[in-house]
């Protein structure tokens, strides 16, 4: 079964304050997005790539992509995150689809890899991290309320998530809720597929939060681009 991977770059940093496109930041001089399709299309794994971007900014991100072994195709893509997905889905010629974004540029082949064998076994896959922390609710006064919330079953999802192409382009052609998903999983899940999970990767960080700018950047002082 071939493989192709979705990277979704069009979107905005508007949570870390930012009015330009967060894949082009710089983590050590590499811009999020050259890491991130670097990354995936070093894999072993994957047999295309398709990368998704703003309409005004295709030529931009064409410039910013790595020299890869691999074909690579830039799509445009929609206002919302599943828009863009959808956009990306609609293209690929895989049996199996990884879906990622291009704010995670720290993501594995041994990630990649588990996901993938995921999604083959059972039509949809995603990489997750079980909560540890103590979680705890607080008042919007800042106290801290007296229950702890109990974390059995709570997780962290990650990208890349993996699915069977055909069930993902049916799942987002469906999805008719006016709020759009968080992820790919949530469309899937309400299809009325299954989904399972696999062991997630603590280093494939998001960047949400202009701390985490820092962070990346430390992590990135021990990790190659090609």
């Amino acid at each position: 079964m071939t493989a192709s991977a979705v990277l979704l770059a069009a979107g905005r940093g508007r949570r870390m304050g930012l009015e330009v496109n967060k894949a082009f930041l710089p983590i050590s001089g590499t811009p999020l997005l050259t890491r991130a399709a670097a990354a995936l299309a070093q894999s072993p794994d994957i047999d295309e790539l398709i990368v998704v971007a703003h309409p005004d900014e295709m030529g931009t991100v064409a410039a910013m992509l790595p020299a890869m072994d691999i074909p690579v195709r830039i799509v445009s893509g929609g206002a919302e995150r599943h828009d863009s997905a959808r956009a990306g889905v609609a293209v690929v010629t895989g049996d199996i689809v990884l879906v990622h974004d291009a704010a995670r540029p720290f993501v594995s082949p041994e990630l990649i890899h588990r996901v993938l064998q995921g999604a083959r076994r059972c039509g949809a896959c995603i990489p997750v991290i079980r909560v540890v922390d103590t979680l705890r609710r607080v008042e919007t006064s800042g106290l801290a309320c007296v229950e702890a919330i109990d974390r059995t079953g709570l997780v962290r999802v990650q990208t890349p998530q993996g699915f069977r192409t055909d069930l993902l382009r049916a799942a987002l052609a469906a999805w008719a809720d006016a709020t759009p998903p968080t992820d790919d999983a949530a469309a899937v899940l309400a299809y009325g597929s299954p989904v399972s999970t696999v062991e997630g990767d603590m280093w494939n960080i998001k960047l949400t939060t202009p701390e985490d700018r820092e962070f990346a950047a430390r992590v990135a002082a021990g990790w190659e681009v090609a």
